[in-house]
């Protein structure tokens, strides 16, 4: 498996670029060559943003959505913002290097840098091999307290809960936590009573014909592949729902799913212990409109 690294010698958001600038600006190397100093503050800090795209057959899913994304994270932590011209060409180079059939992810890095210029900027794809099963079989997971309120995004804002940052220690902690308690994933929670997403996913319920995922303006990251599927799934008939979800609901929802842009839409089968029905042919439906 051959994995793709470009470097990226980032344009200012606002400055028009020729496509000759744009390609001069993109650099491929080899995957084992270094790109950091150890003075870098991705490598010292983890003070960076990045973005992860599924791609399937040559094409990214939902690119202007994570381009926005990634600029909404750049913003939180007072980075430069993308230029999407840029960044857009750099996404074509990737795919265009990728085999023309399967599946791949595509991460979009931008870091702080050293200091002494401008930030650190990357992109990597890495072609997929094998299934997901969990699409098909589904995991379990447990609930975890985040230890604040679902206010907090608004309260404290330094807190960064709305930015896709580099800093994912506490996310992988999460992951294992889950896996010492037999899980195979994580619900966050609230200290006052709400559930927020996974380490690494959008949460989705179905109750009835309404599909409800929590309410992103309390420090939820923005989910590209649940906004993806609402569009969806409100075709087919569905109401889609932002709100608060109660931790009560997970355990009472007729369906549930964990969703997001590389392992797509994985049911969930339990909760806490207590099982929770699946919706087999709704989660193959889900997963063939995001392959489409």
């Amino acid at each position: 498996m051959t994995r793709l690294v470009l470097l990226i010698d980032p344009i200012p958001e606002d400055r028009a670029a020729t496509d000759a600038v744009l390609s001069a600006s993109l650099t491929f190397v080899a995957e084992n060559e270094p790109i950091l100093t150890a003075f870098d503050a991705a490598a010292a800090r983890g003070d960076g943003v990045f973005e992860t795209l599924g791609a399937n057959d040559g094409r990214a899913r939902g690119i202007e959505a994570h381009l926005a994304r990634l600029t909404g994270s750049a913003h939180k932590l007072d980075l430069p913002a993308p230029n999407h011209d840029q960044w857009r060409a750099a996404i074509a180079a990737l795919l265009d290097a990728l085999p023309s059939v399967g599946q791949a992810s595509i991460r979009l890095t931008i870091t702080r840098g050293t200091g002494q210029g401008g930030p650190t900027c990357w992109a990597t794809a890495t072609p997929i091999t094998g299934d997901f099963p969990e699409r098909e079989n589904g995991v379990k997971v447990v609930t975890l307290s985040r230890g604040y309120a679902n206010d907090v995004g608004e309260a404290s804002p330094w807190l960064l809960v709305g930015a896709k940052t580099l800093s994912y220690a506490i996310n992988m902690a999460a992951l294992r936590e889950a896996q010492r308690r037999g899980a195979d994933d994580a619900v966050f929670t609230s200290t006052d009573g709400f559930a927020l997403e996974a380490p690494t996913s959008t949460l989705l319920l179905r109750q009835g014909n309404t599909i409800v995922t929590p309410v992103i303006q309390h420090g939820i990251l923005a989910g590209t592949t649940q906004a993806d599927l609402f569009a969806h799934l409100e075709g087919d008939g569905f109401e889609c729902v932002y709100r608060k979800v109660e931790i009560a609901e997970l355990q009472r929802s007729d369906a549930l799913w964990l969703v997001s842009s590389v392992r797509l839409a994985v049911p969930v089968t339990e909760v806490d212990g207590t099982e929770i029905p699946t919706d087999r042919g709704l989660t193959r439906q889900l997963n063939a409109a995001l392959l489409a």
